[in-house]
């Protein structure tokens, strides 16, 4: 997964897609996010459990440990170790959904420049993407230590054309599952490693290459140039 997403809705339109009942302890706001054009380090919309409420916070993308003073902060942590790598030891318990709208790829095609995609869901919901970071509690406001992973997997079908990694999507009832801090680390490594939503949910086209420069925000990104594919690589 290239490290560029779009995360434009209000926070109110990403909890209505996860259908959770809980109250909203709600850091973000009420105006759309409008991050069309989202890099790591940005301050993003983050849902998790504090208790019996779902919290959402502004959070840095990307975490490092305290101990790691050499590293640059990973954006993503790949599916396959992040339940038992050391570096991510410590907040595999901190399980959190990073919704989002989009995500970018670049793709060689010839010519000077690789060519960008869009990647969305087919039906325009959210995406709920598996995450974990080290999160705000009670009172606190996101800190310098504070930041999140997104969790990432072997793509499949017609996408792995575009890159060879994607974001873990969940449904919004195995989200749910994910953020209950009720549920076993077993059971959550099941659900990223073997649940997460198929290629076929997903379509993608090409974009204009002014997302190439993270300066650039605004809905004009985000618009399609040429033809809309799915997953089963029938052009719509």
């Amino acid at each position: 997964m290239c490290g560029r997403l779009s995360q434009y809705r209000s926070i109110h339109d990403f909890v209505a897609a996860l259908i959770m009942p809980n109250a909203l302890l709600n850091y973000v706001g009420d105006q759309p996010v409008e991050r069309y054009n989202a890099a790591p380090t940005a301050q993003l919309a983050l849902l998790h459990r504090e208790g019996e409420y779902l919290r959402a916070d502004m959070v840095r993308w990307g975490w490092r440990p305290h101990w790691a003073k050499d590293h640059a902060a990973p954006i993503n942590a790949r599916v396959e170790n992040v339940a038992h790598g050391p570096f991510f030891k410590a907040i595999w318990p901190l399980r959190a959904i990073i919704a989002i709208d989009n995500w970018f790829e670049w793709v060689y095609e010839g010519g000077p420049k690789k060519q960008p995609y869009l990647i969305r869901h087919r039906n325009r919901s959210p995406i709920l993407c598996a995450a974990i970071g080290q999160n705000p509690i009670g009172e606190h406001e996101p800190g310098e230590h504070d930041g999140f992973f997104i969790i990432t997997a072997d793509s499949a079908g017609g996408m792995v054309d575009i890159h060879d990694r994607r974001p873990v999507a969940l449904s919004p009832e195995l989200a749910q599952e994910w953020l209950d801090p009720a549920t076993p680390k077993e059971r959550a490594e099941q659900i990223v490693l073997l649940q997460g939503e198929p290629t076929e949910a997903f379509e993608w086209f090409n974009v204009d290459h002014a997302i190439g420069n993270v300066r650039n925000q605004g809905p004009d990104l985000i618009e399609p140039i040429g033809q809309v594919t799915g997953g089963d690589k029938k052009g719509r």
